[in-house]
């Protein structure tokens, strides 16, 4: 386990280094092995947390230069201190500036109408393409929102939950 594979593991997950040993620890050295241990920790993470309420939180706006794009998202946690905190609010940011550039059209599988599904061959393709959860995160293609979402949570202690979002372009 070398200092350089820590500080990698941590800039990749925003985990906290004791996470990130403990991790390479447990795949004893192997790189690739930790990244998968510390993801699989942080859906175990968002499982527990998911249960709790969310009454705070921030709404982002994102308009285009030019202003012919936009994206307007709400993103809840726990408590005002986690709102506060810049890990939440660049997550926010992020997450509209990503529903401005892909345009997901649901938040998750579960979301697709049954009309829509009944109509699609690929329902796995589909929900990559549309659901915002298991879409490419646009400012990193090594991760999907969803595991961006379960960094957060991992690294804010807090459940976080994205409630709506919408897209606004001119002429749609």
């Amino acid at each position: 386990m070398s200092v350089s594979d820590i500080k990698k593991l941590r800039e990749l997950t925003q985990v906290g280094i004791n996470e990130c040993k403990e991790a390479l620890a447990q795949a004893k050295g192997d790189f690739d092995r930790a990244l998968k241990v510390l993801k699989e920790k942080g859906a175990q993470i968002m499982e527990k947390k998911s249960a709790r309420t969310t009454s705070q939180g921030l709404v982002e706006a994102y308009v285009h230069f030019g202003g012919n794009l936009g994206a307007l998202v709400e993103v809840d946690c726990e408590t005002d201190f986690v709102a506060r905190t810049d890990a939440f609010k660049k997550f926010v940011k992020d997450l509209s500036m990503h529903v401005a550039a892909i345009n997901p059209l649901y938040l998750k599988r579960e979301d697709i109408p049954t009309e829509v599904s009944s109509k699609i061959e690929n329902i796995d393709e589909y929900s990559r393409e549309h659901c915002l959860l298991e879409q490419i995160y646009v400012k990193d293609n090594t991760i999907t929102v969803g595991e961006y979402l379960r960094n957060v949570i991992s690294q804010t202690g807090e459940n976080v939950v994205i409630k709506r979002f919408v897209r606004f372009a001119l002429g749609e």
